[in-house]
């Protein structure tokens, strides 16, 4: 399939600290790490997943103005930008990965709606939900 989406991004606070997370914690791998001025355009992949690269990016010129890119740094913040999802094989054995590698959680895995899922933020404070896929 070539059509579909190839690529989402989140806003993150720190772009060296979101690749260090997404990298050594969550074992995704760098796809592009390019600046262009002050703009650095940023995406990983899961290794599962080559097809779709996540974006990590900084709010801020030349894509928004320096306020709006100040209000959603706030917003971020507060973890008041939608969940995404992680989805895994077995989520208690992810959770137990995770963790050893210091993803702190914000809900242990729970068994509910037929599958577990559990929750975790990253460093900007996007928040996850680690589910077990069915």
């Amino acid at each position: 399939m070539t059509d579909g989406v190839g690529v989402a991004g989140i806003y993150v606070r720190d772009q060296d600290e979101a690749l260090a997370f997404y990298v050594g914690k969550l074992g995704f791998v760098v796809h592009t790490d390019a600046k262009n001025g002050d703009f650095r355009w940023l995406t990983v992949q899961h290794p599962d997943q080559p097809g779709f690269q996540l974006g990590l990016f900084r709010p801020g010129p030349p894509m928004i103005d320096k306020d709006t890119a100040d209000t959603l740094d706030a917003v971020v913040a507060k973890g008041a930008m939608p969940p995404l999802v992680l989805t895994v094989d077995d989520c208690r054995a992810a959770y137990e990965r995770f963790s050893a590698k210091g993803v702190e959680f914000t809900q242990e895995p729970v068994s509910r709606f037929g599958s577990v899922d559990a929750s975790f933020r990253d460093p900007s404070d996007n928040g996850w939900k680690l589910v077990e896929a069915r």
